[in-house]
């Protein structure tokens, strides 16, 4: 039954096209954060270098100032428990999809070392009914590019969050939605642990007042510095680790 659930939900497409215009027509569209896509900060020791690749959130949409930002407190996050200077980039996009990261913004990325990149990705597949075999193409080959780029790297990805949470959906829409990003998220899972990166959980929604910003669809500072929190641990571990961990999240049904 879980399988059939992403391809009933094509049979809802009509009521997602209708309830989702009218979302689209009352919210206002928020520009990308204004401020420096990166920055470093100092320390001593070894450098750390954290590249945010992704949607509109990497683009810290929803707040004013891109130190609020997930990529920006990540890295201070780090900082602050290794005491090592880390470099951060923000390289997110509004309504990026994985077909579009991996064939126009990775290519056109400066070849920096980075020794940490965090995938901000999935939902606008999810919103945009693209079939998983789709996603199954698209993100693993973001993976493979990644790979083949940065091999040094830990790739952490976050996959969707649960959809009946966004204040911005109405509640049937929020379902409809819920569906496409568990099959989204099942694949890109998968996908991780095939190809050397690490799935973490979903984000846990504890208070939708305070984690959204005004147009109750992207997160607000306290919602990136949530998130930041939630990955640091996956970030900081060694590789084996996180990947055990994150597997042992997901048979906990997290």
């Amino acid at each position: 039954m879980t399988r059939l659930l992403p391809l009933l939900s094509w049979l809802a497409l009509p009521v997602y096209a209708w309830q989702g215009i009218g979302v689209r027509l009352r919210t206002r569209r928020l520009l990308p954060a204004e401020g420096p896509v990166t920055h470093t900060l100092p320390g001593s020791g070894a450098p750390l270098r954290l590249l945010v690749l992704g949607d509109s959130s990497a683009a810290s949409v929803g707040i004013e100032r891109t130190d609020g930002g997930i990529a920006a407190i990540l890295a201070g996050m780090i900082r602050r428990d290794t005491g090592r200077p880390v470099t951060w980039r923000a390289a997110g996009f509004n309504s990026a999809t994985a077909a579009q990261l991996r064939d126009f913004v990775l290519p056109n990325l400066a070849h920096d070392d980075w020794t940490h990149v965090v995938l901000s990705v999935g939902t606008n597949d999810a919103k945009n009914f693209h079939p998983v075999s789709r996603f199954k193409r698209d993100f693993g080959g973001l993976l493979y590019a990644l790979k083949a780029r940065f091999p040094a790297a830990r790739i952490v990805w976050s996959p969707v969050i649960d959809m009946t949470t966004v204040p911005a959906l109405p509640p049937l829409l929020a379902r409809i939605l819920e569906i496409r990003a568990q099959a989204i998220n099942a694949m890109g899972t998968r996908l991780c642990h095939e190809r050397g990166a690490v799935p973490a959980s979903r984000l846990p929604v504890e208070d939708p007042t305070l984690g959204f910003s005004t147009d109750g669809f992207h997160a607000s500072e306290a919602g990136y510095r949530a998130w930041a929190e939630h990955l640091l641990p996956l970030i900081e571990l060694p590789a084996a680790e996180a990947l055990a961990s994150a597997s042992v999240a997901e048979d906990d049904g997290q």
